[in-house]
């Protein structure tokens, strides 16, 4: 097949393959955004009239009825397509004639992928944003249901204060809750139409209405200048992810402690055994790999975050290739960040506390009595800390 900036000679099988890498795959998520995003284009290019108002209804059924057989898995796109512009324009022309090709009119793939992305983004980062608030009602509803059954805060891997499993699941459940408002912001950066600033410095020779796009995409505003788009590159994936891994290290640690809890040394929680998996090799193990999982998850938003920043690091200004390949870590991010969610807010209605099997030491109450100690006999703190100090085993 011909590409959509092939000028006549054939491109290299091996470059092709080397320089489509996995977008041809990648791009298949990014397909409805694309189609929105040339729909909204093409309306544009019609009320300025650059395009008649029966091409341009041409062009947005064409690319409605490429959406909608894409989505019933009619076709994906292809190594030769290379990646989800070249496939939806091939195929639009194929689809209508000619006249398909009038879509790329004050465009080009550079600010194509950017408003995809972008339009992407802000789905991704509020469906997490759902994600983390359905984790913390679970958490919520723990706190409800168990939340007076007491627990020894810890300090230092120490019995340190008395604590609950209201405070225990009341204190994450808070945290994943500011890891859901983080997710929000992150949307800021994501919130700018970058539809008309084409390969980085505008469209000499027409003028088009960024302004209509903007609107139409449901955008906050238009990103200006044109030359700050390419620049920009980057900085939302990297917004989102940071906040991902964030969110991952609450769950994180969340899942540490039900770890520690599900040991036979401290047997606080139990897990149904349709939770938990077993041993090839011992037949009394139940394990719980759920968690285990979670806990690692932060590991790979990290390190998806580093390759991020690092491919952007010391670009030259305008476009460059390397850039498409943030799409790999960004979507592995989000994609693990989603299962951890959904499996974390499953996984907690599970989560039994063992009353019976939670003791409390008497030490656990010294920070209390000295306290007291220190109102009682109206003395400073320090000299009632000592004389508890004295009369109990030092757990500081």
């Amino acid at each position: 097949m011909t590409r959509i900036w092939e000028k006549g000679l054939p491109l290299d099988e091996r470059i092709l393959k080397f320089t489509a890498g996995e977008d041809h795959q990648l791009d298949n998520r990014l397909l409805e955004y694309d189609i929105l995003a040339s729909i909204a284009h093409a309306k544009m290019l019609d009320k300025q009239g650059l395009l008649t108002t029966q091409d341009s209804t041409a062009i947005c059924n064409g690319l409605e009825n490429l959406g909608k057989q894409h989505a019933k898995g009619k076709w994906a796109i292809n190594l030769e397509e290379e990646d989800v512009h070249g496939a939806i324009e091939s195929r639009l022309i194929k689809l209508i004639g000619p006249i398909g090709g009038a879509v790329h009119l004050g465009r080009s793939r550079n600010d194509q992928v950017l408003v995809a992305l972008r339009l992407y983004l802000k789905d991704a980062a509020h469906a997490l944003q759902s994600g983390a608030l359905a984790v913390a009602d679970s958490l919520d509803t723990l706190a409800k249901e168990q939340g007076n059954i007491l627990l020894p805060g810890y300090t230092h891997m120490q019995p340190a204060m008395p604590s609950s499993v209201a405070l225990w699941a009341n204190g994450f459940a808070t945290e994943i809750r500011d890891d859901a408002q983080g997710l929000k912001t992150a949307e800021i950066r994501a919130d700018l139409n970058p539809l008309g600033s084409a390969a980085g410095y505008g469209t000499p020779g027409i003028e088009i209405d960024r302004k209509l796009t903007t609107e139409l995409l449901q955008f906050s505003d238009a990103q200006e200048p044109v030359t700050a788009v390419q620049l920009s590159r980057g900085k939302a994936e990297a917004g989102l992810v940071f906040e991902i891994a964030l969110l991952l290290g609450d769950l994180g640690r969340l899942a540490a402690d039900l770890l520690l809890f599900y040991t036979n040394e401290f047997a606080f929680v139990t897990l149904p055994d349709e939770m938990t998996t077993g041993s090839s090799i011992m037949p009394q193990k139940r394990n719980p790999d759920v968690l285990e999982l979670v806990r690692s998850s932060q590991a790979v938003a990290t390190a998806a975050l580093t390759e991020i920043l690092s491919i952007t690091a010391k670009l030259n200004s305008g476009y460059q290739r390397d850039l498409q390949r943030i799409k790999a870590p960004l979507f592995r991010s989000i994609d693990l960040a989603n299962d951890t969610v959904e499996i974390m807010a499953h996984t907690l209605k599970g989560i039994t506390f063992e009353q019976e099997n939670i003791k409390l030491p008497p030490e656990i109450n010294a920070a209390e009595s000295a306290n007291r100690l220190a109102l009682k006999e109206g003395i400073p703190f320090r000299d009632a800390y000592r004389k508890i100090a004295n009369s109990t085993k030092d757990t500081d």
